[in-house]
């Protein structure tokens, strides 16, 4: 008896989407504002954000200064939200919060903004200008408001942001480290002067134990291929990193690599001994 039912049900949803989309689109074209407010507003609450945005895209200015605005206006935002179209979203939450600073919504719309450009945020190899903007919103939301329940995800995606441009930042110091053993010393005095900016930076990091090795390993590098006048101080430059290292990480996974690289220093530094 089901299997009969099927084509008939199949033709019932049929007719029902083809009957709403029909009539979305009457209401879509024509100018009742009030049937747009309450079709947008069905289509929200149904989880249709792309067609309640287009209706709410025409509407939202209609009812500025207007009972519903707030309303209208934190729908649309959400609905840009909703839609993934991140850039859109952030700026339609900001002018809400301008316009609605004491609403309701104003703690989740200040939380979205920050979320919404965290969302754009790109790979830690990419350029990181919509990651410090993210971080730039999280903060004022962080400030605003200390005691939101949103606080404890707040903080996480600062943390991942953060950690981000601490990746990207670490990883053009190993760049340069590399560059510096295949090309000019110009690139180990880069790497080491990268590292060290690193630690001031991100002094907390997870990649400090890897900042303090590489430097270790430009300083090196740069010593051993230093003319005769400039390699005794490299040098001891040098063995005192590999001293910064274990004090700081006695336990260091690089400890291998950091042990040879000493050896050579040692041995260099005892012509200057003899």
């Amino acid at each position: 008896m089901f299997r009969k039912m099927r084509p008939f049900l199949s033709l019932l949803v049929l007719t029902l989407v083809l009957s709403s989309c029909s009539e979305y689109q009457k209401v879509l074209k024509n100018d009742d504002v009030k049937a747009k407010y309450d079709m947008a507003e069905k289509f929200y609450e149904a989880k249709d954000f792309k067609r309640a945005n287009r209706l709410l895209e025409q509407i939202t200015p209609k009812y500025i200064g207007k009972p519903q605005g707030e309303r209208v206006m934190f729908f649309l935002a959400d609905s840009y939200y909703q839609i993934k179209d991140y850039n859109t979203a952030g700026y339609q939450f900001e002018r809400f919060l301008k316009s609605y600073p004491k609403s309701d919504k104003a703690q989740e719309s200040g939380f979205l903004v920050a979320k919404s450009y965290y969302m754009l945020s790109p790979d830690y190899s990419l350029d990181q200008t919509d990651t410090d903007k993210a971080l730039q919103k999280l903060q004022t939301f962080i400030n605003t408001f200390p005691e939101s329940e949103f606080m404890p995800e707040a903080n996480q995606m600062a943390k991942d942001l953060t950690e981000k441009k601490e990746l990207k930042a670490i990883e053009i110091g190993k760049q340069f480290t590399k560059l510096g053993q295949y090309y000019t010393l110009d690139y180990s005095i880069s790497a080491a002067a990268a590292m060290d900016n690193f630690i001031l930076d991100f002094p907390g990091s997870i990649y400090k134990e890897d900042a303090l090795f590489y430097k270790m390993k430009a300083l090196t590098n740069l010593a051993l291929n230093s003319t005769e006048q400039k390699k005794k101080q490299r040098l001891q430059d040098a063995k005192a990193s590999y001293r910064t290292l274990k004090k700081n990480f006695p336990q260091t996974q690089y400890e291998k690599d950091a042990a040879n690289l000493m050896e050579k220093i040692e041995k260099e530094l005892e012509n200057y001994s003899k």
